[in-house]
């Protein structure tokens, strides 16, 4: 009797904690997307533009910040 096998090669990557630092939407934006940030630094490691945001957003300053387009229906918004 032969058995079939299925296997599934993955990648592992840790990118953690990530902070939710803003969701776009169609309504406000024109399309739908979530932007995460990553590893938190000092205020003075980062220019007035990225400051201004992570302000205006009461969020602490952060490395990196990345755009992720999802579906509307890919995500729901939880206050």
């Amino acid at each position: 009797m032969t058995q079939k096998v299925f296997c599934n090669l993955v990648t592992v990557i840790q990118a953690g904690p990530c902070v939710v630092s803003q969701v776009k939407t169609e309504t406000s934006d024109g399309y739908t997307a979530i932007q995460l940030a990553y590893d938190e630094v000092k205020d003075k490691k980062l220019n007035k533009p990225l400051l201004g945001h992570f302000k205006k957003n009461n969020l602490k300053s952060f490395r990196y910040l990345k755009e992720f387009r999802v579906n509307s229906s890919e995500f729901k918004i939880i206050r």
